[in-house]
């Protein structure tokens, strides 16, 4: 699957071409570590086929989302992180972007985030958009605006 993009390093790893030891995939989605954590736990969801970012999503992606979602869970629970309350799961909103391909970012605990954690995928930034706040955006108008 994935795009087949030699410049873009998450098309790379849905085809296995990099040595990103990936915890959860299927046929739609693969999860890794974030090379750069953020939080004691921080994983990428990531699209197999290439997604420029969440600004590409239309209303069809709706269940596409909710299962980028399931699968951050499901990794969270498999390494151990039992408070779910305590999350963060989020988009970069274009140009804020660090990669240009569709990846969800899943954080926890978000409570023991830095500071420079908070700036980048808190409440207060200004580039991060919660996956709730996503869904909300396709569902009503269709797009993430």
């Amino acid at each position: 699957m994935g795009s087949g993009s030699d410049g873009c390093p998450f098309c790379l790893i849905a085809v296995n071409r990099t040595d990103t030891e990936v915890l959860l995939g299927d046929e739609d989605l693969l999860c890794f570590r974030d090379v750069k954590p953020g939080a004691a736990h921080h994983y990428l969801v990531v699209t197999r086929m290439h997604i420029d970012n969440c600004k590409s999503l239309k209303r069809d992606d709706v269940p596409l989302v909710e299962r980028m979602v399931e699968m951050g869970r499901n990794a969270l629970e498999k390494n151990k992180v039992t408070d779910l309350d305590d999350i963060r799961m989020g988009f970069h909103i274009p140009p804020f972007s660090s990669v240009p391909h569709l990846h969800l970012h899943v954080l926890a605990p978000a409570s023991m985030m830095t500071l420079k954690s908070r700036l980048r995928y808190g409440p207060q930034s200004h580039w991060f958009i919660r996956v709730d706040q996503v869904l909300s955006h396709l569902k009503a108008r269709g797009k993430v605006e």
